[in-house]
């Protein structure tokens, strides 16, 4: 039998047939429903005559659409509470399980899949949101579908896809004291580009993978989207078998037993070849923040932002050009001390409770500045327990941050929360498009921690000069 990679053994155990178009049917082991898609992809099997095949490996809650503010009820935000009425309905009549707001399990669907133990290594996930992706730092093959893809998971809970290759990204080194995981993800995209991985399916590899924290895995896998990649992996080891003990959808007991088992031969063979390889030093890195209106617009906070007349590619340096005007800045210039309106801390990437941890560490003792207004909407409801019974609310909020509860929020202004048109965020989000935040919004994407010392400061900062805590 040939050698393989992390992604191919999954992928062989889940094709149940290659269709004559040379594409793949592949069986689906989770699907993940949030606010936004549910409700229409249930409308659209129940016109048909369909019904859901599998309720039991299909589950809800609202995320996108659901409102932030403290004390919210359905209808805070009227069209999310239209839309959540709606999923309540159908997934009762189907028999799906839902998280309501609330309730332990609430949250971003890209938090509360790991933390639940929904999402395991070696399972196929997929949800209608592209950074499905996240979960594949656990082991997952996972992915984001489209609109008739979601539905017709509901209806058969297979999908058929077009295999794509495979690509490693190997780092050397270990991450410098204070660098995250965020960082890390940011400079790769700034290194090889938004079209990097288009085509594949990436692996994350090497030492310094190895070195990171499994939520901190999650929060890499998180922007395989952004490189390109609809995939993104890193292979299973004691330390996720150890996250994933005791939650409460991971087997129990001689189940467990038999399930790591199973996991500990998901791992690439040693010799398994790549169709692209890619090896990157993480020991140098910095602490990333981007200046553009495209993820791989970004660079070390202390650098200068490139020149378009610099760029050779005609259609880049337009992008380039375009994207300087949007953000008001000039080229050849440093973003150290620019002012900021509002810094937001949360979404899909950095909302879990390690990275509130480290917000908290920086924040305390500390006042946001006068100007500035920083939120903190924690990923999940669990999140926010945990949170709160940590003592990090009151840290933030005597801070100057708002509280929030858990929802996708301010990274996609679904829900209405947004930023007014030619304000500067300093964001913790995954995305930095025109009018992302809002219409006109100037969005700059950096770590938790880079975006406490820009609430502190009221400007960009580099927060390697803040020092010790203020406490």
């Amino acid at each position: 039998m040939s050698t393989q990679t992390l992604f191919e053994k999954v992928w062989a155990q889940h094709e149940i047939a290659r269709l004559p178009s040379g594409v793949s049917l592949l069986h689906i082991d989770r699907h993940l429903i949030h606010d936004l898609e549910a409700a229409p992809g249930l409308a659209r099997i129940e016109e048909r005559g369909y019904r859901v095949r599998r309720p039991d490996l299909t589950f809800a809650t609202p995320d996108h659409a659901v409102a932030s503010a403290p004390g919210r009820t359905t209808d805070t935000s009227p069209s999310g509470g239209r839309l959540l009425r709606d999923l309540r309905r159908r997934a009762a009549t189907s028999g799906i399980k839902l998280f309501d707001l609330g309730q332990a399990g609430q949250g971003i669907v890209h938090v509360v899949g790991p933390e639940l133990g929904l999402s395991q290594p070696g399972m196929t996930i997929v949800c209608g949101d592209s950074h499905t992706c996240t979960h594949g730092g656990l082991g997952a093959l996972a992915f984001g579908i489209g609109s008739s893809e979601v539905a017709h998971v509901l209806a058969t809970q297979t999908l058929r896809q077009k295999r794509p290759g495979t690509m490693r990204l190997w780092f050397d080194g270990r991450l410098p004291s204070g660098i995250t995981a965020k960082d890390l993800i940011l400079h790769t995209i700034g290194q090889l580009g938004t079209a990097a991985g288009r085509g594949f399916a990436v692996e994350y590899a090497g030492p310094a993978i190895r070195a990171l924290s499994v939520e901190e895995r999650l929060t890499v896998c998180n922007m395989s989207i952004e490189l390109g990649a609809k995939i993104g992996m890193i292979a299973p080891d004691d330390s996720v078998y150890e996250f994933l003990a005791g939650r409460r959808y991971t087997p129990e007991g001689a189940l467990f037993d038999a399930a790591v088992s199973y996991w500990r031969t998901l791992p690439g063979d040693a010799d398994a070849v790549f169709d692209e390889e890619h090896r990157l030093d993480a020991s140098d890195i910095a602490p990333q923040i981007t200046w553009g209106t495209s993820p791989q617009d970004v660079m070390a906070i202390d650098g200068r932002i490139p020149d378009p007349a610099q760029e050779p590619d005609a259609a880049r340096r337009l992008s380039l050009e375009n994207a300087l005007d949007y953000m008001g800045l000039e080229p050849g210039a440093t973003l150290e001390g620019t002012k900021v309106d509002w810094v937001f801390i949360g979404s899909c990437i950095n909302s879990r409770l390690s990275d509130l941890r480290l917000a908290a560490g920086h924040i305390a003792g500390r006042k946001v500045a006068d100007g500035v207004r920083a939120w903190v909407v924690p990923g999940s409801e669990l999140v926010k327990r945990a949170a709160e019974a940590e003592g990090l609310d009151t840290i933030f909020r005597e801070a100057g941050f708002e509280w929030r509860e858990p929802s996708c929020s301010m990274c996609l202004a679904a829900n209405g929360d947004r930023i007014a048109p030619g304000e500067r965020s300093v964001s913790t989000t995954n995305r930095n498009f025109v009018g992302r935040q809002g219409p006109g919004a100037r969005t700059h994407l950096a770590s938790p921690a880079t975006a406490v010392a820009a609430a502190v400061t009221g400007r960009i900062t580099d927060v390697r000069r803040l020092g010790a805590t203020a406490s």
